[in-house]
C-alpha cells in the first residue's frame, strides 16, 4: 500500500477524528468492518472536545493516514510514557477493513514511537471480549500482559455498557 501517507492530526481534523472513530466503533456504521463493539457498547466511543484534549496534550499526538485523494482512513492516539509508547483508539474506515491498511498503518505507528521518540515498546488496552481484536493484536507481535483493567462503567464518555462483565486487557510489543 505505497499510496497511503501519514501525518499528524491538527485541530482541524477533529471532527473528522470523531467521525471516523464513532463509525468502526459504534453503531450500525461499525458493522461493516469486523472490529465494531456495538454488541457490546452503545453511546459514542468520543466527542470533539475528547479528540481536542488528545491533540493538545503534551507527548500525545493522533497520527492520522490518508489515500492518495488525502481521504482520512484511519487515525491512532500515540502518547508517550517514558519508554513506551501507549497505542489508543486504533481506528480504520469500516468499509476498508479487511483490506491491509491496517497493517501498514499499525507499523507506521510504530515506526513513529521508535524512531521519534525512542521508545521501546508498546501497549495498548483492548476489550477482553473481542478475541478476533486481540488476535489480530497478536498477529502483529503483541502479547498479552496479564494485566486486567476494569472498563470505567458510569463514564459515558467511553460508552454505555450492555453487559456487566466488560473488562479490558494490557498487551505489549518490543519495538
Amino acid at each position: 500500500m505505497t499510496n497511503l501517507s501519514y501525518r499528524i492530526a491538527t485541530d482541524d481534523d477533529a471532527k473528522k477524528i470523531v467521525e471516523l472513530v464513532n463509525s468502526a466503533y459504534r453503531g450500525d456504521s461499525s458493522r461493516q468492518g469486523w472490529t465494531t463493539e456495538a454488541d457490546l457498547l452503545d453511546g459514542q466511543r468520543t466527542d470533539e472536545a475528547g479528540i481536542l484534549d488528545i491533540i493538545n496534550t503534551e507527548n500525545t499526538v493522533f497520527l492520522l493516514c490518508f489515500d492518495a485523494d488525502e481521504n482520512l482512513l484511519g487515525s491512532v492516539q500515540l502518547e508517550l510514557r517514558n519508554e513506551n509508547c501507549y497505542l489508543g483508539m486504533f481506528t480504520v474506515n469500516p468499509r476498508l477493513q479487511g483490506s491491509g491498511i491496517g497493517k501498514h498503518f499499525i507499523q507506521e505507528a510504530e515506526n513513529y514511537a521508535a524512531k521519534k521518540w525512542h521508545c521501546k515498546t508498546m501497549s495498548m488496552s483492548v476489550i477482553f471480549q473481542r478475541p478476533e481484536l486481540i488476535a489480530w493484536y497478536e498477529r502483529r507481535g503483541y502479547e498479552k500482559t496479564g494485566m486486567k483493567i476494569e472498563f470505567p462503567y458510569g463514564d459515558v464518555r467511553f460508552g454505555i455498557p450492555k453487559r456487566p462483565d466488560i473488562y479490558m486487557i494490557e498487551m505489549k510489543k518490543n519495538l
